[in-house]
């Protein structure tokens, strides 16, 4: 017999497979009728679409920002319309600025532990949602970097017009562009425009999502541009979709049979037909194999066969979940067929989900009550799906939880915050960007005691920051570290009580907190009292003088991290000092420091080459 024989056998049955599939659309049809159009000269008769360019009408959403919530500088919101900088390059305060960028945060006490199962392709830390004038079909997006450009990791498109009055029930989410972060080597400004992808719907809705850890300091954007056709591209009909393998199935069922594989014989004996030897592994082994699967490469191993469906569907490989790089698709559906499987569920990650809709009270609250029982961290950044009743189902079925993040929260009513008092054993507790009130505040701090990590930055509707550190020095006297990033209020009598009531603090952030005044001796008490602090923040307190610098270096031996940009009064000759009696520094932010120049900065960087000493320029 021929040997091409089987083979052209085999070609033609996937040519039919593939026929039979793709015409229950009855679009291929269509696009090769299309086409023959096209090709017979008839190209005179297709419309000609004009392409439009736009700027972004609206910030919609954000993770985070360096900026005020009451002002422009550095925030979100500076990427609103034209660019205000480029093609300048360096530090402008009109730009949009997040609020972190390297490794120095990660490497902080206060760093919450990562996820084990977070895909190798989700580099995502940070996220801006912009919204443009008119939906087209993308043909290019670019973005205006003035400052350590190489953040971008990922830019998708959504199917919601969010100024339409008639949302669809259905939105989806596309990524356009997606690549690993880079670091740049030059901290000039570009225009970045990658290759993107052609979508098949009209979008007004661009998110641009970075990661900084590469970065030798913060990036700056300046603007984006969405270029695009209002009418979907001729080509883009003629694209014949590709074929997943997935799809050759004659029958879009799941398995009918899925312990198929198991037969039974006449003497009641099982017979192995399809597992070879993996059935005689140790439970054990087989459960760490499956250990290092992602979560949808979990469920597609589900529905293989029995033995495995077993293993994967063990609540064991569910003690820890993050469902955050998987928000785009996550909905009250998703979380219903995981929760059977996370009744020992310990550690939960649900930040950024939820939004637009796709998360409800009643999913969220049945999932709760459901795996919430051992819960000791539940991660919920930027979930704007959370309300009031979300808050008082946490307090009611996770008592032993210990880390709590509702940072960028920021559409919580202030009176949701009152039900995290009932969670009396929470050690970590983010609250930045939330409108907490003072009441709530007080509240939390009677019950909580045994806080060590606190984070209130950006909370700007807390009336009085002192009576709040008062409070904290009496009632949370292990407080290893506390964020006050831009607290409108706090005077030097406030960190007076704190730094005597809470010696263990490690790292406290007092970064653009204008109210302090070194001429009233706070930081040099500060230093004299916290002899173990390895982080301070002191960021565009132009008060802080060398005797300040010298008292560090005289009582904080373990100093890691210092922020004192923006400062007049720091003299070289301290921070010789500083960074002699500091062997463990690691980071120290100088820039716009007027005493401090580039030579100087040089000067140290020969010196003292284990330390990155920032200095940020404008051009």
């Amino acid at each position: 017999p021929d040997p091409l024989f089987p083979m052209l056998t085999l070609l033609s049955m996937f040519y039919y497979i593939c026929l039979r599939r793709r015409s229950r659309s009855g679009t291929r049809g269509e696009a090769l009728t299309s086409r023959r159009a096209v090709e017979s000269g008839q190209r005179a008769t297709l419309p000609i679409s004009v392409e439009v360019e736009q700027y972004a009408k609206e910030v919609l959403d954000f993770s985070s920002h360096y900026g005020s919530e009451n002002s422009m500088s550095y925030t979100m919101w500076n990427l609103a319309g034209m660019p205000n900088v480029y093609p300048s390059s360096g530090d402008f305060t009109q730009t949009a600025v997040f609020r972190a960028y390297g490794t120095w945060w990660e490497q902080c006490a206060s760093a919450p532990l990562p996820f084990r199962r977070t895909p190798k392709a989700f580099h995502s830390q940070d996220y801006i949602e912009l919204a443009f004038e008119e939906p087209v079909y993308p043909t290019a997006v670019e973005v205006l970097e003035t400052y350590h450009p190489g953040a971008i990791v990922q830019i998708m498109a959504c199917s919601l017009n969010p100024f339409s009055q008639n949302p669809p029930t259905d939105v989806r989410w596309e990524v356009l562009w997606a690549e690993e972060p880079t670091n740049v080597l030059t901290p000039q400004a570009r225009q970045f425009s990658p290759s993107i992808k052609q979508l098949n719907f009209p979008t007004n809705l661009i998110r641009v999502e970075v990661n900084s850890s590469l970065l030798k300091y913060y990036t700056e954007l300046d603007a984006v541009v969405l270029r695009g056709q209002k009418e979907r591209p001729i080509l883009s009909l003629y694209k014949m979709p590709r074929i997943d393998i997935c799809d050759l199935s004659d029958s879009d069922e799941e398995l009918s049979d899925p312990g198929a594989s198991f037969r039974q014989a006449g003497d009641g004996k099982h017979i192995n037909l399809g597992n070879g030897y993996f059935d005689k592994l140790p439970y054990e082994l087989i459960q760490l194999i499956v250990s290092h699967l992602t979560l949808p490469d979990l469920c597609r191993l589900t529905q293989t066969c029995k033995l495995l469906h077993q293993h994967c569907c063990d609540p064991l490989q569910y003690i820890q979940l993050s469902l955050q790089p998987y928000w785009a698709r996550l909905s009250d559906t998703s979380l219903g067929h995981l929760q059977g499987r996370c009744t020992l569920l310990q550690r939960l990650n649900l930040s950024w989900t939820g939004n637009r809709g796709a998360l409800t009270l009643t999913g969220f609250s049945s999932f709760m009550k459901a795996c919430g029982g051992s819960l000791v961290c539940l991660e919920l950044s930027c979930c704007h799906f959370l309300s009031e009743p979300c808050l008082e189902v946490i307090s009611q079925t996770c008592p032993g939880l210990q880390e709590l993040n509702l940072s960028s929260c920021d559409r919580l009513h202030p009176q949701a915050f009152t039900h995290i008092s009932k969670l009396t054993q929470l050690r970590r507790l983010v609250l930045y960007r939330t409108k907490i009130e003072q009441t709530a505040m007080l509240s939390i701090l009677t019950f909580c005691i045994e806080l060590r990590h606190l984070n209130l930055g950006s909370c700007v509707m807390i009336d009085d920051y002192d009576v709040v550190a008062s409070m904290l020095a009496v009632r949370c006297r292990s407080l290893r570290s506390l964020d006050l990033w831009r607290c409108r209020n706090l005077t030097e009598r406030g960190l007076a009580e704190l730094a005597a009531g809470c010696r263990l603090l490690e790292e406290l952030d007092l970064g653009w907190c204008s109210t302090l005044q070194s001429s009233s001796g706070c930081f040099q008490h500060l230093a004299r009292n916290l002899p173990c602090l390895r982080k301070l923040f002191l960021t565009a307190n132009r008060t802080v003088c060398d005797s300040d610098i010298e008292e560090l270096a005289a009582n904080c031996p373990a100093l890691q991290h210092l922020d004192i940009l923006g400062t007049r009064m720091v003299s070289s000759s301290s921070l010789r000092k500083l960074l002699q009696a500091c062997p463990k520094l690691l980071l120290l932010d100088v820039s716009f420091c007027s005493q401090v120049d580039a030579r100087i900065v040089q000067e140290l960087c020969g010196l003292f080459p284990n330390v990155a000493i920032k200095k940020s320029f404008t051009q």
